[in-house]
């Protein structure tokens, strides 16, 4: 047995997987992190350093594909991600209809042109997939919101509690930005106002706000209540989709943001507060 340190390096099949996880990674961070799992396994690994490997032939196996392994999950991550981001501004610019998923696999790099259809499935999934993509920051603010105004019985707070989700989500998506251009979409057209009624009209945070408002507005039937909900998000969606449109480019948002969401705010606070009008 000699005592000089093991060289042992990966199959050439385990290097080519691994160089083709780092190019397939659009972000600077994940093909940082990448190349240094690819490095682990492309570059001699010397008993010396790892008296496991010495010990167990096995364990080098096992690193080896456990590393491989983390390297591919973050690929594919990066790549979905990639595919959402891309998906997302291509609707917003051109519309859901406009634009095919061979398009979409295309402008976001990917060689495969069913990429889209191996990380989602159909048009829908990708579209469900946008949605509950922001439902999830959007229901974190609203439930913030509840914390505040939740028991509290001014129209105005409650209103807030409709529209800040929004803007304040639209804010922190920077400048440019696609998702109010992309959700004004959603609640226009027949069947992708369906499919997003049955991925987050059912929310929790959203129903307590829909409570709400009943309490507040006793006045008002629940057929009443329905229709300037509908009105509401429609005025909210399209409005913040035609502010979206026509940001300045390289600007700071926020304030933009925070003045849109005041207007709106005024303006729905006057809906909900209008009387009813008797028809003869």
């Amino acid at each position: 047995r000699s005592d000089s340190p093991i060289l042992v390096t990966p199959m050439p099949r385990e290097s080519a997987r691994i160089q083709d996880a780092t190019s397939a990674s659009p972000a600077p961070a994940a093909r940082a992190a990448l190349k240094t799992i690819a490095a682990e396994l492309v570059n001699p690994i010397s008993t010396a350093s790892s008296p496991a490997l010495t010990a167990d032939g096995g364990a080098r196996s096992r690193t080896v594909t456990s590393l491989l392994w983390s390297a591919m999950t973050y690929a594919r991550r990066a790549t979905r991600e990639r595919i959402l981001d891309t998906a997302e501004r291509l609707f917003g610019e051109h519309g859901v209809f406009s634009v095919s998923n061979r398009q979409i696999s295309a402008a976001a790099g990917q060689g495969n042109n069913a990429a889209v259809g191996y990380h989602f499935g159909s048009k829908d999934d990708l579209v469900r997939a946008i949605v509950l993509r922001h439902a999830e920051p959007m229901t974190a603010i609203r439930l913030r919101l509840l914390d505040e105004f939740g028991g509290g019985d001014d129209v105005r707070d409650w209103v807030v509690c409709v529209v800040r989700p929004i803007t304040e989500h639209l804010a922190g998506l920077g400048n440019p930005s696609w998702y109010a251009r992309f959700a004004a979409q959603l609640i226009a057209e027949p069947n992708l106002r369906a499919l997003t009624e049955a991925e987050v009209g059912g929310l929790p945070s959203l129903q307590s706000v829909f409570r709400g408002l009943d309490r507040v507005l006793p006045e008002l039937s629940p057929e009443v209540r329905r229709e300037r909900d509908d009105m509401a998000h429609t005025l909210i969606l399209h409005f913040c989709a035609r502010r979206e449109r026509t940001l300045p480019p390289g600007v700071d948002v926020r304030p933009i943001w925070k003045s849109t969401e005041t207007s709106l705010i005024d303006a729905l606070e006057g809906l909900y507060r209008a009387p009813v009008s008797r028809i003869i």
